[in-house]
């Protein structure tokens, strides 16, 4: 028997305002457009900014459903609809602002593990890593350089 350490890193800025000035204003589009969120049943709101390499910025938010298995995160809005749309483009960076709709969240809200799965394919996928930036509404924003340090065990293609 071994044990395997994992070690992941994360650079932590104290708020929005220490960013670089083009990663300040692609995480104030993800803290706006997650009040567009359609989350009537868990009442908590997700944005998210994405930066591809062809310079265009795509959003998306949180789509609930009555059938919740049925809804989709916003992370999976954004990254989706940026493989459909813009389909050779890399992602270089996703922005991501979390929180419930009665208070102002501080604290930073990563991926769920379904949306770390599907970020994990286009990394591979396009063989550079992608910056991730997460926070609640306000607050300290974490910087992940890579998905693997996320799901540093992730599942993939060389699997099957």
């Amino acid at each position: 028997m071994k044990q395997l350490s994992v070690v992941t890193n994360f650079t932590v800025f104290n708020s929005v305002e220490e960013l670089t000035p083009e990663d300040k204003s692609i995480m104030q589009q993800a803290i706006s457009v997650r009040q567009q969120a359609y989350a009537p049943y868990s009442k908590f709101k997700v944005g998210v900014a994405l930066l591809l390499n062809n310079g265009k910025i795509v959003l998306g938010t949180n789509q609930e459903n009555a059938a919740y298995p049925s809804g989709l995160c916003a992370e999976r809005v954004a990254i989706f609809y940026a493989g459909a749309n813009y389909p050779e483009a890399k992602v270089q960076k996703i922005f991501i602002s979390a929180s419930p709709e009665d208070k102002d969240l501080e604290k930073p809200i990563p991926p769920c593990g379904a949306c770390r799965q599907s970020i994990a394919e286009y990394e591979i996928k396009q063989e550079t890593p992608i910056e991730i930036y997460f926070m609640g509404a306000k607050g300290e924003v974490f910087k992940s350089d890579s998905l693997k340090n996320l799901l540093p065990l992730l599942f993939d293609k060389n699997y099957l």
